[in-house]
């Protein structure tokens, strides 16, 4: 693939994407570009490609998370386990570039009144849902920073405003710079969601950043030409802190299809903090 949104991103930048890789589904009834064996080459080609040194991505199952990592390359590694009772199942990784980031700590938490029980549920959610939380430093700049990623639910309005009020909670009761992507099922902006942005303690990337790469698309395009305009319902969110220097969503397919049902969103940050490791 060429002509990626942002090629030769450098220190102190960092390349920082969010991605519904769309869980795989083997129905042999299933249409065709939906099918995991025919679309995950055309991941494969767009993340080997893209390589963004943090990736938020959602509905990986198992063997897709290790197909995401193998495709990023060696250098990668990733944080996440699935969101059932046993931590298997479909969940929401955390990708890094290991040359350039390195793991202080992390978790992972459900998105519930009982956070520490896998597979726990019960804000209008009848199934799952987890964030993985994680606390990383640039290697190149020593700069520590707070990376959450995350799938709010696709059925429940009650259980996206709770989550969204997580959210902000989180934010708050945490010091320095963070970082938060997830497909939140529901336009960024949308009242639902406003709790994301109370007391203005975290900021859209989209809306804060200099310069955009792309027109604002909507990121659900289902495999069909994608639409300005469009409900943007993948989050790439940061403190306001975090230097925003560009954004973008790339609508382009890879090759004649493209290999997730959602778009990827894009953005090249820059962390406050110490400029040596």
């Amino acid at each position: 693939m060429s002509g990626i949104l942002f090629p030769g991103v450098e220190a102190p930048d960092l390349r920082v994407m969010s991605f519904n890789i769309r869980r795989r589904f083997d129905r042999v009834t299933w249409p065709p570009a939906d099918r995991w064996p025919t679309r995950k080459q055309r991941l494969r080609e767009f993340l080997s490609a893209t390589r963004p040194h943090l990736l938020g991505s959602q509905e990986a199952m198992p063997d897709q998370a290790r197909w995401v990592r193998d495709s990023l390359g060696s250098s990668y590694g990733y944080l996440g386990a699935g969101r059932g009772k046993d931590r298997g199942g479909e969940g929401t990784p955390l990708f890094y570039d290991r040359d350039r980031i390195a793991v202080d700590d992390w978790r992972q938490v459900a998105l519930s009144d009982t956070p520490d029980v896998p597979g726990s549920t019960g804000w209008g959610n009848a199934i799952p849902r987890i964030a993985v939380i994680s606390h990383l430093r640039d290697r190149a700049t020593g700069a520590r920073f707070t990376f959450v990623n995350t799938h709010f639910d696709a059925f429940s309005r009650r259980a996206r405003r709770r989550s969204a009020t997580w959210l902000h909670d989180l934010v708050a009761a945490q010091d320095g710079p963070l970082l938060f992507t997830a497909d939140v099922n529901a336009h960024v902006r949308s009242s639902e969601l406003a709790a994301m942005f109370a007391g203005g303690l975290l900021v859209d990337t989209w809306s804060y950043a200099p310069v955009r790469r792309t027109a604002e698309w909507g990121t659900f395009n289902n495999y069909a030409a994608p639409r300005v305009g469009a409900r943007r319902i993948d989050a790439l969110l940061a403190t306001p802190d975090v230097g925003v220097r560009a954004v973008g969503i790339d609508p382009r397919p890879t090759g004649t299809q493209w290999p997730s049902d959602h778009l990827p969103v894009q953005a090249v940050v820059r962390i406050p903090g110490a400029t040596s490791s």
